[in-house]
C-alpha cells in the first residue's frame, strides 16, 4: 500500500486576479484546467503564519487569551503570527513572534507540525514550532488593539489536551500542537524536524500563481 501523503498538483491558471484588498490579505479568483473542465475559484490569498508551542521544563505549555473579531470570542492561542516580512525565514518569523507576544526566548527550536487552516477556501499554511529551554527576552514589547489586554498562562500540556478533547478550546494552532506534541512526546520527540528544514507547502507570496 503506497505511503499515506498528500500530493501537490500544479495546474494550468489561465487567469488570475485580485478581486479584494484588504488590510491584512486579499481575495483573488483564479481560472485554471482540471479534469478537461475549466474552473473558477476565489479564495483568500495569504501570506502564511507561523505558531510557536512553547513548552518549559515542566512540560507546561505558555497559552495567551486574546479577542478574535470575526468568531466573537477571547480564545485561548499559543503564539503566532503572519509572515508578512519580505525575505524574513519562517524560524525568525517565529523568534520574534514569541518575543513580541509572550516576553520570551527560546534555546532549542524544532519543526513540530504543518497544516492549510482552510483548503478549501484559502492557500494559508501555518508551520507550528516546538520552543524549548525558555528564558525572558531581553526586552519587553508594548502591545495595543486586540493584544492589548492579552492574558498569559502556563498549563500542562495534558492539561490542554483535555481541553481540546472536552471541546472548550477550539483555536486550530493551539489544537493541532497540542495533540501533536502530546504523541510526538509519547513517541520520544522522534517525529519533530529540523528548525530550519524546507517548508515545500509554505503559502505563496500574495498575489504569486502557478502559472
Amino acid at each position: 500500500m503506497a505511503e499515506l501523503r498528500d500530493d501537490q498538483v500544479e495546474v494550468e491558471v489561465t487567469r488570475s486576479e485580485t478581486v479584494f484588498e484588504g488590510r491584512v490579505w486579499n481575495i483573488r479568483r483564479d481560472e485554471f484546467t482540471y479534469n478537461d473542465d475549466t474552473i473558477v475559484r476565489e479564495y483568500m490569498d495569504h501570506t502564511g503564519a507561523v505558531a510557536i508551542l512553547a513548552l518549559d521544563e515542566h512540560d507546561r505549555v505558555l497559552l495567551i487569551k486574546q479577542y478574535r473579531h470575526p468568531v466573537r470570542a477571547r480564545d485561548w492561542e499559543i503564539p503566532a503570527g503572519l509572515l508578512d516580512i519580505d525575505g524574513e525565514p519562517p524560524l525568525e518569523s517565529a523568534k520574534r513572534e514569541l518575543a513580541e507576544e509572550a516576553d520570551l526566548v527560546a534555546e532549542r527550536w524544532d519543526v513540530l507540525s504543518e497544516f492549510y487552516t482552510t483548503p478549501g477556501g484559502s492557500d494559508e499554511s501555518i508551520r507550528i514550532y516546538l520552543a524549548r529551554d525558555l528564558r525572558p527576552a531581553a526586552e519587553t514589547f508594548a502591545r495595543t488593539e486586540e493584544e492589548a489586554d492579552i492574558e498569559v498562562r502556563w498549563v500542562s500540556l495534558d492539561d490542554v489536551v483535555a481541553a481540546v478533547l472536552a471541546r472548550r478550546v477550539q483555536n486550530p494552532s493551539l489544537v493541532v500542537g497540542a495533540m501533536t506534541a502530546h504523541v510526538s512526546r509519547a513517541g520520544g520527540w522522534t517525529s519533530l524536524g529540523a528548525a530550519d528544514s524546507p517548508w515545500e507547502r509554505r503559502s505563496r507570496p500574495v498575489g504569486a500563481t502557478t502559472a
